[in-house]
């Protein structure tokens, strides 16, 4: 909305993201349009974005290309130099989805500052998270700011004076005030994930397990600890019968939910998203995590593996 997006507009994204990514451009009236994934990171792939676009502009009736919101997904950020250049070339925006990357880097920046307006999640389980929901959208540029404190508040320029319509969107004081004491220690916090994610890793990657990568130039901040496995159902029942419980982020990638079956899309559409919505498994994973229970949960995933080969 502050961006001016509206009916008539598109706008690209991951097709793996959580379904917020996609309502927000659906809540604006603009159509969302989806790219395939990079295999190792999850993230958006400037290659499959790079062809889209290609094949949009070939098309007459292509609508107009506004935006794209790279998905900074599992905390690993999105090769977000390749992304500005494309955005450039094709004179659309850049809105980072930066909800489970909060001081994630890329080349030497942090995610959430690469594109006109940078939007964070302060949901309790996210890296910085408060006690309630809530969130931020951060942005250098000043015509940005000045329309996003309008809708974030009725859009009210003054008391009783609303030159447009706005939502009530603020974040409550409380949560505010708890966020900026737990501010100071998310980079802490952020290295106890890093060096948590290496001992599962250490030990995860000789069993053949597709474990979390970190590509050269970026850091991540390991929001979730999501391994790969052809053996997914029977491996999430094994651990489950064990006590260890697991999640999968996200069983049915966003252009195959209900919700946008109008858009057409089909499996063969996003291979590499639909191959890893189908053997993608996050373990438990905190920065309080114990080396102890991490050893019990790779412990259990050697077991079964072990079981399977016998």
């Amino acid at each position: 909305k502050a961006a001016g997006i509206g009916e008539g507009d598109r706008v690209i994204t991951a097709a793996n993201s959580f379904i917020s990514t996609a309502l927000a451009i659906s809540y604006t009236g603009a159509t969302p349009l989806f790219v395939d994934i990079d295999p190792q990171t999850y993230t958006m792939d400037p290659g499959a974005l790079e062809t889209l676009l290609k094949f949009q502009r070939s098309r007459r009736d292509g609508g107009r290309m506004k935006a794209i919101i790279p998905v900074h997904l599992y905390g690993h950020p999105v090769e977000m130099e390749p992304i500005m250049d494309i955005a450039h070339r094709y004179e659309m925006i850049v809105i980072e989805d930066a909800c489970q990357a909060h001081g994630a880097i890329y080349g030497k920046r942090k995610v959430g500052s690469f594109g006109a307006m940078g939007c964070f999640s302060f949901y309790p389980t996210k890296n910085l998270g408060g006690y309630g929901d809530g969130g931020i959208v951060v942005t250098h540029h000043k015509k940005y700011e000045e329309k996003l404190r309008l809708l974030r508040s009725y859009g009210e320029r003054e008391k009783y004076h609303h030159p447009l319509k706005g939502y009530n969107s603020r974040l409550d004081e409380i949560q505010a005030a708890v966020l900026r004491v737990k501010l100071k220690y998310l980079d802490q916090w952020n290295d106890k994930r890093r060096k948590k994610a290496e001992i599962y890793t250490e030990e995860l990657l000789p069993l053949g397990i597709g474990c979390p990568i970190e590509k050269r130039g970026a850091r991540s901040v390991y929001h979730l600890y999501t391994i790969r496995t052809k053996e997914r159902v029977s491996l999430q029942k094994f651990l489950k019968r064990r006590g260890i419980e697991t999640l999968i982020h996200y069983p049915i990638p966003i252009p195959f939910q209900k919700a946008y079956q109008e858009l057409g899309y089909h499996r063969e559409d996003f291979p590499i998203t639909f191959q890893w919505s189908q053997e993608t498994l996050s373990l438990p994973f905190f920065p309080e995590i114990e080396g102890s229970e991490i050893k019990e949960v790779t412990e259990n995933i050697k077991r079964f593996y072990r079981g399977k080969r016998s």
